[in-house]
């Protein structure tokens, strides 16, 4: 695959200076992988799709204004280092509990000479501070349900929360809707047929009043 026509394709504009970015975030992640496992063996070779555009895909869904995302449990940085890469003037928070991919972290933003250092934040997702972030961003992390009570206490209001999702997402998504009214709408993802881009606007536990005002604007979205 021509992980950069398909990155035009998804209307993701890379320039010489950002390509380059990301191609030392891949040098400096195989080196460190034959140490620690950063990302599944079996996707090494397959790095650029599997990762890289996987990643980039997101890019289309965060808003213009917005001015902070959050990663949560970015392990490798995944999405967020590839989003700090493709849109520099966002402030990027990384969330992650294993000091030694912490480490990998600071170690590939000097390596890409990214315009603005993420911030790395070590510790368990919910014990660290909040992180107020416009969008809020997690890939193979955990079941919808659990990550939205995650999510919730590091999003600023109003904010929106990007989800990499796989072929179990409608499950996932009926599961996480027995406690949690959401406003969820699924994206089909450009690198792997049966999974999605899951972009979760307003959202709040069923016992919260407010809930209902989500029901209702769905109600009326799906009347239109």
């Amino acid at each position: 695959m021509n992980v950069q026509a398909k990155m035009a394709d998804l209307g993701i504009d890379v320039s010489r200076e950002t390509w380059g970015q990301l191609e030392a975030y891949v040098e400096i992640l195989l080196k460190w992988q034959k140490a620690i496992n950063l990302i599944g063996p079996a996707t090494v070779d397959d790095i650029w799709s599997r990762h890289i555009l996987d990643s980039a895909q997101v890019l289309p869904h965060v808003p213009k204004e917005t001015k902070r995302l959050a990663d949560l449990g970015t392990g490798a940085g995944f999405p967020g280092l590839v989003l700090a890469a493709l849109r520099p003037e966002l402030d990027v928070i990384l969330v992650e509990s294993d000091a030694r991919k912490a480490a990998f972290l600071g170690e590939a933003g000097r390596r890409m000479s990214l315009k603005k250092q993420p911030k790395i934040v070590i510790g368990r997702i919910e014990a660290v501070p909040s992180a107020h972030a416009d969008v809020v961003t997690a890939r193979a992390l955990a079941p919808l349900g659990t990550l939205l009570g995650w999510a919730q206490r590091h999003r600023a209001d109003p904010a929106i929360c990007l989800f990499h999702k796989g072929k179990d997402w409608q499950v996932e998504l009926t599961e996480a809707q027995r406690g949690w009214d959401i406003e969820a709408h699924p994206f089909p993802s450009a690198t792997d047929r049966d999974a999605v881009l899951l972009r979760i606007g307003d959202y709040r536990p069923r016992d919260d009043p407010g809930a209902a005002d989500i029901r209702d604007r769905q109600s009326k979205g799906r009347r239109r």
